[in-house]
């Protein structure tokens, strides 16, 4: 059994800016798994189409019920082949991705289209596709599920990615990562919360001496 994901997304930017946007991805504050990204090969084509592959490293950690069946000097780095196919007179790159290590763990194939969406010529549409497989024996089912599970997790890291950096490109600021904004909202409960103790100091001390002020009157 293979497990299968078919998504869409859409990116509230053209295509000329998500295609600039693409070979600029990495690194970005959602990307740290993403260690190293090398061409190793591109040609354009007798059609003006423009072939390219890259290499990318990536941070693997597994699962603990993984980490026993393997060795502990196995390593933890994936190998990531990413072959793309860029049409520029019809607005369309597709891209083609697999690991080339730990095949025997998993494999994740995933294929991205990305073109003009068809409701607004300005932003862009992604349909992705991906099939996780795995031939170890005994655990193949649960591997798969974890291997889908991951790689839904990473497809939400990818759009934010690539959110900030089309921002980053087009001049505007970046919206805050999910660490900046609660580190912001730990700052602004410590400040509410130091408000709010102020406050009820505040407020005994005036108590305080209301009641000691109605003591002196019945002295």
């Amino acid at each position: 059994m293979v497990k299968y994901f078919l998504g869409q997304s859409v990116l509230r930017s053209s295509w000329d800016q998500v295609f600039a946007a693409f070979w600029q991805r990495y690194p970005n504050p959602y990307s740290k798994h993403v260690l190293t990204e090398d061409i190793v090969h591109r040609e354009v084509t007798p059609d003006q189409k423009l072939l390219s592959r890259r290499l990318l490293t990536k941070t693997n950690r597994m699962p603990r019920w993984a980490e026993r069946l393997f060795p502990a000097n196995v390593a933890h780095s994936v190998y990531i082949l990413e072959d793309s196919i860029v049409d520029p007179q019809n607005q369309t790159m597709t891209t083609f991705t697999w690991n080339i290590n730990h095949a025997r763990l998993m494999v994740v194939e995933e294929r991205c289209v990305y073109c003009v969406n068809s409701d607004n010529s300005g932003w862009t549409e992604i349909r992705r596709e991906a099939w996780v497989s795995s031939s170890l024996f005994g655990v193949s089912r649960a591997v798969q599920e974890f291997g889908l599970a991951r790689f839904k997790s990473n497809v939400t890291k990818t759009m934010k990615g690539f959110e900030y950096i089309l921002a980053k490109l087009q001049g505007e600021a970046p919206s805050k990562t999910l660490v900046e904004t609660a580190k912001e909202a730990k700052e602004k409960a410590k400040e509410t919360a130091l408000a709010a103790t102020e406050k009820a100091k505040d407020l005994a001390s005036k108590a305080a001496t209301k009641q000691q002020q109605q003591r002196q009157q019945f002295v």
